[in-house]
């Protein structure tokens, strides 16, 4: 009977985000309805210590405000660099509540004064935007 319920609350849990039953799309799942896609312009000349003070100090903090960063790349194009990474969220309330919180973490802000005052500006600039799949996607497959 235990077996079941676990079932059968699975595919209650579940079912909703991995079909479109209005279209007959299947889409896997990554236990995210919402992602974001981060963009940031980052400066060439300290772009060392950018990469530094994110991997060493932002993942340690985003990860205990609960962010859940899927993949970090850097782009090259000549003209500028750019640092980009993509994340996933239950929500847009959860992602609004948990940038707040990250951006008015004393440690986050007390680092970013902190290298700024030793390297210069390391971000010429930021952008977010949130990402809904859409049932057609290629990762979807038509049933």
């Amino acid at each position: 009977m235990h077996t079941f319920k676990a079932l059968a609350l699975f595919w209650l849990i579940a079912l909703p985000g991995i079909v479109n039953a209005q279209d007959g799309y299947v889409c896997p799942s990554n236990g995210s309805e919402l992602q974001q896609l981060r963009i940031y312009e980052i400066n060439r000349s300290n772009k060392d210590t950018f990469h530094k003070r994110f991997q060493d100090h932002a993942l340690r903090i985003m990860k205990r405000h609960g962010f859940k960063i899927l993949d970090i790349w850097e782009s090259d194009s000549g003209e500028k660099v750019e640092f980009i990474y993509l994340l996933a969220w239950p929500d847009k309330s959860t992602m609004d509540l948990r940038w707040r919180k990250f951006f008015s973490d004393k440690e986050w802000i007390d680092i970013k004064k902190r290298t700024a005052a030793e390297s210069g500006e390391l971000v010429r600039e930021a952008n977010g935007q949130p990402l809904t799949r859409v049932s057609y996607s290629p990762a979807c497959a038509k049933r």
